[in-house]
């Protein structure tokens, strides 16, 4: 099979497209042929070295497919199945293993292009609205990066909990995009924070009452400066580079807000939890009240060009593999 395989970290040109070895399941794990391979940031980290990993290894971690085989122990799937997963060990490649408790049954309606593109994505802004700040109706929310993939489906998501979502984005282009996921007001990334905190004030009366900021080092910043009183930011991820240490006393300062570093393996720690994320955004996948948009399906040996646009936020939404 082939597979894309990162022998030393660095920038997206280390990823090499190589033939090696079909997986087989172990105990407790299904062994998944590839139809789509979502692409994330994180994946990014586990490349250039940010998130260290043992060399050499191959990417990715989220992929939609069919079950080929199962291993010892696994009774709740068999051959043929449709399935998802966000948690398979080596995922940009043709077949590669999950453990079963983390793997997905596909509802009809779900094809395996829009699965792989928002699994992962669907699972972070379901903890995000629903655990890390529970949504309610009349909440004014912030979100960073409106037009990603995680941003699209959390602003469809808010929405439908009766939030008003104020979002940010780099072009216009994607700020209609986020306008069509339910976006009341779309501007541009904070250049001085202050300034932006209130504006944020002006629209929410007073401040948000979450930063939803996957952006991190150019954003957090502004995302302070724009909660209400007791408001939470949920710094969910780092896409500008990591937040420098700074004095707690800014959170009293703020408001006593709270901040929180959210990371999903807190998150998905029982079959059940796996069970109650997923099942929620994949019933609301196919029921069309979340559009998940496939921006871009680049070929697996391509995995380079996939990563140089996603780092370049050229991208909208997500983006996927195909084997």
């Amino acid at each position: 099979m082939y597979a894309i395989e990162v022998a030393r970290t660095g920038g997206p040109e280390v990823l090499s497209y190589v033939e090696g070895s079909q997986p087989s399941p172990g105990v407790g794990e299904v062994l998944i042929k590839a139809e789509a391979i979502g692409v994330n940031f994180v994946d990014t980290y586990f490349r250039s070295g940010q998130y260290p990993h043992e060399l050499p290894f191959v990417l990715g971690a989220e992929v939609a497919g069919t079950v080929e085989a199962v291993g010892d122990g696994v009774t709740g799937f068999r051959a043929g199945d449709r399935v998802a997963t966000a948690d398979a060990v080596g995922a940009y490649a043709e077949y590669c293993v999950a453990p079963a408790d983390l793997v997905a049954s596909l509802p009809d309606g779900v094809a395996s292009d829009v699965a792989a593109a928002s699994l992962l994505k669907g699972m972070t802004a379901h903890l995000l609205v629903k655990s890390v700040y529970p949504v309610q109706q009349g909440d004014t929310v912030l979100l960073h990066a409106g037009a990603g993939g995680v941003g699209l489906i959390l602003t469809q998501w808010a929405t439908s909990l009766g939030a008003r979502v104020i979002t940010t984005t780099s072009t216009e282009a994607k700020a209609e995009l986020s306008r069509r996921a339910g976006a009341i007001e779309v501007l541009g990334y904070p250049e001085d924070p202050q300034q932006f905190g209130a504006k944020i004030r002006e629209l929410a009366d007073g401040g948000v009452d979450a930063v939803y900021d996957g952006v991190g080092k150019s954003t957090f910043d502004a995302s302070l400066a724009s909660l209400a009183v007791r408001g939470t930011l949920a710094l969910f991820g780092a896409s500008s580079g990591p937040v420098p240490p700074f004095d707690p006393q800014r959170l009293n300062a703020a408001g006593s807000v709270y901040l929180t570093r959210p990371s999903r393996i807190h998150f998905v720690r029982t079959r059940d939890e796996f069970a109650w994320r997923t099942s929620e955004l994949l019933d609301l996948v196919a029921v069309g009240t979340i559009t998940v948009t496939v921006s871009a399906h680049y070929p697996l040996r391509d995995a380079a060009d996939a990563h140089r646009d996603l780092e370049g936020r050229k991208t909208t939404g997500s983006v996927v593999l195909t084997p």
